[in-house]
Parts: C-alpha cells; structure tokens; sequence
C-alpha cells in the first residue's frame, strides 16, 4: 500500500468536508455558502495546511467556466452602453488617483508594510483594488436570478470592461506580449457556424456538458498558447455561441459543475499565504474603503441617467474587491517589488469584503426601499428607455417570468381572460421576441418597489402569477406585494415540496408545482383526447 497516496486521499477528503460543513454553517445563519469556503481556506491555512495541485486545478478550471458561463449569456450591445464603459473608465481613474494618493501618504510615513512602496507601486495597487470580483458578482445574480436584469446587465458589462483592462495591464506590467500566433484567434470567427452546428447535434445530455467543456477549456488552451489570458479565451468563445438558443440550456447543465470547481478558487484565497497580526490588521482596515468605491460607482450610474434603484443594485453588486488583486499583488512579490505579506492582506480585504457584500446583495431590495428618498435624491430627471417604471396599462392578470412556464400559462390565461392579460419580464431580449410574436409583454423588475408603489396608487391588478426562474426571485417579488399591501390574489410557481411551505408561508395564495402538476396536466390531456 503507498502510505503517501493513501495521506494525500485523506487530506483532501478532510478539506472537503470541512468546506461542506462551513459552507453548510454560513447557509444556516443566512450567509452565502461562499463565505464558509473562504472561513475554510483561512482554517486551513491556519493549520499549515498549503494548498495543493488538485485544489490549485479546481480553482483554475472553476474561474475558466465562470468565464465561460458569462460569456454564453454575455449581450455584446451592453458593452457600448456609456452606462458601462464610461463608469467602467471613470471609476477606475477616480479609483487610481485616491486610493493611490492614500497609500503613497502611507508609503511616506513610514506605516508598516507600506514603507518601500514608490508613487508607481502606490498607484499598481490602488488599480488592483479598483476593481470587483466577477466570481462573486456571477454567483450573487445567478443565485436570485437576475443575470438578465438590467442591474444585473450593467454590473456584468462593468466586470467584463474591468477584465479586458486587466489583460492590458498584466501585458504591459509582465512585459509579455502575444505572440504573433495570436493573429491566427481571429479564426474563431469563421469556425463559429461549425461550433453552432456542433452545438446543435450534440443532444441535451452529458454530450452537451462535455460540448460545453471541451469549448470552455480548449478556448482557455488555444489562448495561453498565443500570448494572451486563457480565461479571456473561455470568455470569447463564450460569446460566440451566445446567440444561439441552446446556450441557455448549455449554461444550466454546466451550473453545477461550475460551482463545485469554485469552491477550490474560494478555499485558494484563505490559502494563499501565511497569516500575521499585521496582515490580518491591515486587510481589514481596507473593507471600509469598499464603500468608497460604491459611493462612486453609484454617483456615476446617476449621472449617467439610470435609476437610482437600478444604480444602487448594481453598485451592491460590485462592492467587493476582486481577486485580480491576488494577481497584482502576486507579480509585485514576484519581482520583488513588494513584501510577500501583501498576498496575506489583499486575500484578507477579498474575503471580508464578500463577507460585508452578501448581506447587502441579499437585502438590496430592502436598502433600497427604506430609504428610497434618501437615493433618489441623486437620480436624475432624465430617464433611459430601458429603465422607466412600468405601466401595466390597465391590465387585471399580471404574469411575472415570461420564460417556458410563463409563456404557457401566458398563452393559456389570455384565451380565458383576452386583453385584460399582461406577461412582464425583465429580460429586454426576451420581451422583445414575445412582442414579435403579438403577446401583450413588457419590460420590467418584480421585486421593483417603485412598480409595485404604482400598483398601490392606482393599477388595476387583481390576480399576480409569479413564474420566476427561482424560488429567490419568487421571495423578493411577494416581500414587495407584502410591503404595499397588495389585496389581490397570488400564485407562485414551485420546483420542490419544501418550496411550495416557504411560499404559502411569505404570502403566496396558491401554489403550483411544475413537475407535480406537470404530470397531472399530461394525464388530463390523454383523458381529453381519448374522450374525442
């Protein structure tokens, strides 16, 4: 027997079950598994525990089909939203110049690990902390099904401008160029009708997750070899399947995949490096001027005439710091730049930025509500099109979610109920192609506290329909219909038993169970054509 595999096994099945049961912890007292993990990283590396090549490789392949997944439901239209990359732009400069001032002053008065530090090396890390966590942020939305929100949208194209600048500086700060077989990626191009043709033969079983695979990490592959970032790469392809219709079912059967590698990135960054007082002092000195960069991330979105729920939702997305700080700080160590204790420091302001960003991102709704005054005081007059409160123009059935389940139930309520029916959505592409078609759908957010305040003061809604794409959205919807009062009667959709408690508990007045009465409706439908 080799006794050093058999250690090995053990070891990682002891990393294993401890990040389970944090991560279980964290979920009981209303905190994101994610925070557990990282709680697990720091114990391990409290015990002298390094991090080995299987979580090194979870880690790698984890933050590939993060990138992967993003960029299958990536909008390319977002991206020149002024919205998006001007902030994007701004917020870095403003970022640049305070929080490098900062520490160079730090740097000048000799304060612990800040001495040594030049004006360029000041300014290298106050862009690594302008910048926020993809990983979180996807997680976050993913989680309250709101990828495709118009929050959820902005905050997405600000990380995916914040990456593409990444890629420039770790280029110029490296010295390392693509090579000039990186003018042969522009094949992609082409190649793309062979990948939708590969996408569409591939069924809807492990093929397609294995499809899915080999294009997130051979696009990874195909660009490290050029010269440029591999997780770009994973990201591009991505997007060249995005627009066709299978690549929402790819990233729903990857999902659980995805997730389970990430828990080796997030148990990677507790374990990235040997803890000290000082260390542990400084990084969480740093968490308070997470707030700084939401100040000015919400004042820009302002500015640049969206809402002012929808600029504080998605500034609640991006308050955090990201783990591109690591890979600064990483090449500073590396080059001798810097002390190896600011990997310690930054990995420490990464985790409990999470820490103080997921009780806000799970309470936004309720931010933004009880001091609704207070945030539109900074909103301007000026509204965008994609961003107005919704008339549900006299309608008396409101549908929320206009995916499969609430098209049907779309489809059937306005052959019983005609004009009076009204589908809402809050993805615009998806509202869109229901208004090619001739169905009566609009744009907009069920837990929008501004529309449901409409409701109160003068909409004619008297039967909600919740056929939201999780149970989360679904909970956010009726806390609003809770908060007006809404007198009207509410169904909600359900995918599991315990499910349907939890709604009827927070105010739903009737429950449907798609794969129950899934089964009742085919039933019924055999008896119908069988009585013909």
């Amino acid at each position: 027997m080799d006794f050093e595999c058999v250690a090995v096994a053990l070891g990682d099945v002891a990393w294993i079950s401890l990040a389970f049961c944090l991560g279980f912890l964290a979920r009981q007292v209303g905190l994101p598994p994610l925070v557990g993990f990282l709680a697990t990283g720091f114990v391990l590396n409290y015990l002298g525990i390094v991090s080995g090549e299987m979580l090194q490789k979870l880690a790698d392949i984890g933050i590939t089909l993060l990138l992967f997944t993003v960029g299958l439901k990536l909008n390319l239209k977002v991206l020149i939203r002024p919205q998006v990359w001007s902030v994007t732009l701004l917020h870095i400069t403003l970022i640049i110049v305070l929080f490098g001032a900062a520490i160079f002053a730090l740097a000048l008065m000799s304060a612990p690990l800040f001495s040594g530090l030049d004006l360029k090396l000041s300014l290298m890390l106050a862009f690594a902390l302008s910048f926020s966590s993809t990983v979180f942020v996807v997680k976050v939305l993913e989680e309250k099904g709101e990828m495709k929100s118009l929050h959820g949208r902005i905050a997405i194209g600000i990380l995916v401008m914040q990456d593409l600048a990444a890629v420039i500086f770790l280029a110029a700060s490296t010295g390392k160029l693509p090579s000039l077989w990186a003018l042969s990626l522009f094949l992609l191009i082409p190649l793309r009708p062979l990948l939708l043709h590969l996408l569409q033969k591939t069924g809807h079983g492990e093929l397609l997750i294995l499809y899915g695979l080999v294009l997130a990490l051979g696009g990874a592959e195909v660009f490290e070899l050029a010269g440029v970032k591999d997780d770009l790469g994973a990201l591009i392809v991505g997007v060249l399947i995005s627009a066709h219709p299978k690549s929402v079912e790819m990233a729903k059967s990857m999902l659980g995949f995805k997730d389970l590698f990430l828990v080796g990135f997030f148990l990677s960054i507790g374990m990235s490096g040997q803890l000290s007082l000082e260390a542990l002092i400084i990084g969480a000195l740093l968490v308070p001027f997470v707030f700084v960069k939401s100040a000015i991330f919400f004042a820009l979105m302002t500015r640049f005439k969206l809402r002012a729920r929808t600029s504080l939702l998605a500034t609640l997305n991006l308050t955090n710091y990201s783990e591109f700080g690591l890979i600064v700080a990483a090449i500073g160590v590396t080059n001798g730049w810097m002390d190896g204790e600011w990997l310690v420091v930054i990995a420490i302001a990464l985790s409990l930025s999470y820490v103080v960003a997921a009780p806000l991102n799970s309470r936004d709704d309720k931010i933004y509500s009880a001091f609704r005054g207070f945030w539109r005081k900074f909103q301007s007059k000026e509204r965008l099109p994609d961003d107005t409160i919704l008339d549900t123009l006299g309608a008396t059935i409101a549908i929320f979610g206009m995916g499969r389940v609430g098209c049907g139930a779309y489809d059937k309520m306005r052959v019983l109920h005609g004009e009076t029916v009204v589908g809402i959505d809050f993805d615009a592409d998806l509202v869109k192609g229901h208004q090619s078609m001739g169905r009566k759908v609009l744009h907009g957010d069920p837990s929008d506290a501004d529309f449901w305040d409409k409701i109160e003061q003068g909409h004619s809604i008297e039967l909600v329909m919740l056929a939201l794409p999780n149970l989360q959205a679904n909970l956010d919807a009726l806390e609003q219909l809770q908060e007006i009062p809404f007198s009207g009667r509410i169904s909600a959709t359900a995918r599991f038993s315990d499910e349907e408690k939890v709604l009827r508990q927070s105010g739903a007045t009737a429950v449907f169970n798609i794969y129950t009465e899934a089964g009742a409706g085919f039933a019924e439908h055999i008896e119908d054509l069988r009585k013909r």
